[in-house]
């Protein structure tokens, strides 16, 4: 069973920086996309990043230049260094990761929360 384990939340004030990682076990199958989403409390669930095994990435508008999203395939593992945070950063973020081949394609982590103060 995959298992994401998510880590690096915590609270910051605005204008620091965190750096979230997500490892990924339990699985023979090669990752391809992963990604990090966030929800805020009384919001749906948005996508933050999310990067292609060959690296390739894509961002929400609201976290281009701030945000970057990178991943070590021989690790299963995907970070997000986030800079200059804002207070509507602050949500639970979820890693995400599709595998391929596996019984579950479609992967969650538990989520970790991000606390900005302004």
């Amino acid at each position: 069973q995959v298992q994401l384990v998510e880590s690096g939340g915590g609270l910051v004030q605005a204008g620091e920086s965190l750096r979230l990682s997500c490892a990924a076990s339990g699985t023979r199958f090669s990752i391809s996309d992963m990604g990090w989403y966030r929800q805020a409390p009384g919001n749906q669930r948005e996508l933050v990043a999310r990067i292609s095994r060959g690296s390739d990435t894509n961002y929400a508008d609201s976290v281009k230049g701030r945000f970057t999203i990178s991943r070590d395939n021989a690790k299963n593992t995907v970070y997000l260094q986030m800079n200059s945070l804002k207070p509507e950063d602050t949500a639970v973020y979820f890693c995400n990761a599709l595998i391929p081949y596996s019984p579950k394609y479609d992967n969650w982590g538990q989520g970790t929360q991000v606390t900005v103060s302004s």
